[in-house]
């Protein structure tokens, strides 16, 4: 991994990951969010958080 200046100040390269797969989640939200109000995932909180870890993976491979 690694870090990248900008302007002095130092971000990490998995900072930046996060937010592009917590992007890429919020979009397909709208879609599981219907499957959540037909009962269809019981519980969403935990469905969405390995949603999330599951793209935060593909995000990171993606950089590899």
């Amino acid at each position: 991994m690694g870090e990248l200046n900008i302007y002095g100040i130092y971000v990490p390269i998995l900072l930046i990951q996060a937010l592009i797969a917590y992007g890429i989640l919020h979009l397909l939200m709208k879609v599981i969010d219907r499957w959540v109000d037909q009962d269809w995932i019981a519980m969403p909180g935990i469905f969405y958080l390995s949603v999330y870890i599951v793209i935060l993976g593909g995000v990171h491979w993606a950089f590899l």
